[in-house]
């Protein structure tokens, strides 16, 4: 890389500039999977807009392969790539609450735990993920599915504008009144259309929630889950329970007689009173014979940030997943076996509800288009240890060979690795033309590619 023009970025820019000469260099390319070890020539960790501007001119004038970087957290390690250029936005942390219009402006640094940290404080919340670190942005424009899905819909269904810089270092605003095609593109087709700088969310009253796991030995799954695809469907949109596989974590949390013992169980979030909560959901919690029943409540914050203990950054991780629309006798059956065979101790299976507010959304409204499914399943394989790389990976493959027959037939992008081309089309459907023309028009030379990408319409 010429040194003059690194020299010329450096005067135009205010944040920091690391190469694999600097001391933070190593820390500085890690991302929250270990699996993923890649070396760019470049990291520009930017503090504001007109950063991130510069490190894009840089990066098209210099014909480098450009990676954004939000919260780091992507399964498949898009935010970092090998000998190029990494935009950090990592320092533009700042969130601005407006109370009175019920809204939050949100830097594209931020995690849910910032967003979440801002808004507790004024009773309210929007709808993110489910570990209080993941980035914003990446969840954001992969469509965001988390605890309140159900009850108000996903990110983007409560995602008012962006501003966002394009291929072409222009720094443009998408909302209903502007730059509409891009405002569409942006709910659900990922980072393929720019580096988004803020987000303006519409926040909803939640405060003290009624969360919590119920477990059931793993033995129990048949009779558990078929009672869980008939609840989930039927349940008030104030109430929701993610489906999981795990094993007990050896925490203070849990009696010491259930750690490590495989479990299926439900987490539950509940906008709803304790009394209305307990009376919606005990159906569901007194099916079988539960090893353990811990729902109660609790601030909104504190249930997004519950497992991060157990699932710090710097883990070995394995994705794979689908959107289901039916969990059939025999797909649950197939999880039955897979899951009784969980590798490692920190590996699981999630399988997230996504009907309730999310269906009041048409699949081709938002570039996010499995509004007809009911569940995002996701399989991870998990370990600290480099040596289990194989391990986990091949038990999550063959996990989701088996699955893959009974689901829609596309996955939810922020649960993908790098899986090619046609699994791209068939996360996007029937939305894949309209966003490869949109990515023509405002990214005809695929700038933007380190992602699950969409490639310029012809």
């Amino acid at each position: 890389m010429p040194s003059l023009t690194v020299a010329q970025l450096r005067s135009r820019f205010r944040g920091e500039l690391i190469g694999p000469g600097d001391a933070s260099y190593h820390d500085a390319r890690k991302v929250y999977n270990a699996m993923i070890d890649k070396r760019p020539r470049l990291i520009a960790r930017c503090v504001d807009v007109a950063d991130v501007m510069a490190a894009v001119d840089f990066g098209r004038e210099n014909s480098l392969l450009t990676a954004i970087r939000g919260g780091g957290h992507n399964g498949g390690g898009l935010g970092i790539c090998d000998d190029g250029l990494v935009i950090d936005l990592s320092q533009m942390k700042g969130v601005r609450v407006d109370p009175s219009t019920r809204t939050a402006r949100v830097g594209g640094g931020c995690s849910g735990g910032d967003v979440d940290h801002a808004t507790h404080a004024f009773g309210m919340a929007t709808p993110t993920g489910t570990v209080s670190s993941t980035g914003i942005a990446g969840l954001t424009l992969g469509g965001g599915i988390g605890h309140l899905t159900r009850t108000y819909g996903l990110s983007i269904d409560n995602l008012l504008e962006v501003d966002l810089v394009l291929a072409d270092g222009r720094f443009v605003t998408a909302n209903e009144k502007q730059n509409q095609d891009l405002y569409w593109a942006v709910r659900g087709g990922g980072g393929n259309f720019g580096v988004v700088t803020s987000f303006l969310f519409r926040l909803h009253p939640v405060k003290i929630v009624n969360a919590g796991p119920t477990f059931w030995p793993i033995e129990q799954t048949t009779e558990v889950m078929k009672a869980y695809r008939e609840f989930i469907s039927q349940a008030p949109e104030d109430v929701s329970g993610f489906f999981a596989f795990l094993a007990v974590p050896p925490v203070p949390l849990f009696p010491e007689n259930l750690h490590g013992r495989k479990m299926c169980a439900v987490i539950w979030c509940s906008t709803a009173s304790p009394e209305q909560t307990d009376k919606a959901t005990k159906p569901m919690r007194t099916v079988g014979k539960p090893a353990l029943d811990q729902v109660g409540p609790m601030p909104f914050p504190m249930l997004q940030s519950l497992f991060d203990p157990l699932l710090p950054a710097g883990l070995q991780w394995y994705w794979r997943a689908d959107f289901v629309k039916e969990l059939n006798d025999e797909a649950i059956s197939k999880h039955l076996e897979h899951a009784s065979r969980l590798p490692t101790a920190l590996s699981q299976t999630h399988i997230y509800p996504i009907d309730g507010a999310a269906h009041r959304v048409g699949m081709s409204d938002t570039a996010f288009s499995f509004r007809d499914a009911n569940w995002a399943l996701v399989i991870v394989g998990v370990d600290p240890d480099p040596a289990n790389k194989d391990l986990i990976t091949k038990w999550c493959k063959d996990y989701f060979d088996a699955l893959h027959p009974y689901s829609a037939g596309g996955a939810y992008v922020n649960f993908m690795m790098e899986e090619g081309q046609e699994r791209v089309k068939a996360a996007f459907r029937g939305n894949y033309d309209r966003l490869a023309a949109i990515k023509k028009k405002y990214d005809s030379a695929n700038f933007f590619r380190v992602n699950q990408n969409i490639r310029p319409g012809a």
